[in-house]
């Protein structure tokens, strides 16, 4: 059994490698949920969502979140009557939000729903949120003059991660309980990889919940990284930006220097080849590869090359 830490889009493409040389049933996509958001009353899980559709063979292909051929009559009426919209839900997306509001308030966990919208889209690999309790990851910055503390939904799309961040929390992480599905997947993976996502915004809430960095140093011989740094810039997002914001360096080795005490082995872009033996004297085998996913056959082979470092075979 594989299990994948999960953000959004690029963890997403990187499972859609691993599907096609594991049994699909076989894996675990445990996602972040700090950036889940409530908005009109409706609990939104982007990443979970991302990662759904995409497996799902459903997802807008052009910008690589929301669903294919979406309209957007909801948003134009809102718009009409001045409502919130600067975080835009296509129809039938809206419908996967109210489906989900609706379960959670009959009392179901959010990984019971999480399940049920994965097999409504046909999706194999489970989709595990990392707690089915609170998690927000929150964002200081500093905008017009003020000191703001940002949702991460309000950091990335409201202002299009342009603010500079000083300090990046993840709220209620403290009193957080990793699932037991989470647990268990963790605990018996052969491998585990971390996704090429954001380190600090994908990757640092699932970190956050007690015990799941103690699992994984405890296995470390069996955890992979893939950078999502690429000659010093994020493939995707603000990464890089806010690495070097909060004081790590924007590169493949800031990303080893990180995840160092959680990992055995990380695979890096051909192009940060140069850094090779930095990451090597961090006690960190490393595999420099091409890490773009352009292609269903590129996904794949990042995902073989993930998997080769664990059991020193080519999958």
């Amino acid at each position: 059994m594989i299990a994948i830490l999960s953000g959004g889009v690029g963890a997403a493409r990187f499972a859609l490698g691993m599907r096609q040389i594991i049994d699909p049933t076989e894996i675990s996509i445990i996602s972040n949920v700090g950036d889940d958001e409530v908005l009109h009353g409706l609990h939104i899980s982007p990443d979970i969502d991302t990662v759904t559709y995409t497996l799902g063979n459903a997802i807008n292909p052009d910008t690589g979140w929301g669903l294919k051929n979406e309209t957007w009559h909801a948003m134009d009426a809102l718009t009409d009557y001045g409502g919130i919209t600067w975080f835009r839900l296509g129809d039938r997306d809206l419908a996967t939000h109210l489906f989900r509001t609706q379960l959670l308030s009959e009392g179901k966990t959010l990984t019971q729903v999480t399940d049920r919208i994965r097999k409504r889209w046909k999706v194999q690999p489970r989709i595990l949120p990392v707690t089915d309790d609170e998690l927000r990851t929150v964002l200081y910055s500093v905008i017009d003059g003020r000191a703001q503390q940002l949702t991460f939904q309000e950091y990335f799309v409201r202002y299009a991660h342009k603010p500079a961040v000083s300090r990046v929390i993840y709220e209620h992480s403290a009193e957080a309980r990793m699932t037991p599905s989470v647990i268990q997947a963790l605990e018996n993976a052969e491998a585990i990889v971390i996704a090429p996502s954001n380190p600090i915004l994908s990757i640092g809430p699932i970190l956050a919940v007690p015990g799941v960095s103690e699992i994984l140093s405890r296995r470390r011989e069996r955890v992979v990284a893939i950078s999502p740094i690429v000659a010093g810039q994020a493939v995707k997002g603000p990464a890089a930006k806010l690495m070097a914001e909060l004081g790590l360096r924007q590169s493949a080795y800031g990303v080893a220097e990180y995840y160092k005490d959680i990992i055995s082995a990380i695979v890096i872009d051909d192009t940060d080849a140069g850094l090779a033996d930095q990451i090597r004297l961090l006690g960190i085998k490393t595999f420099p590869t091409n890490t773009l996913m352009t292609s269903p056959e590129t996904s794949k082979n990042l995902a073989s090359a993930a998997l080769s470092m664990i059991s020193g075979e080519p999958v």
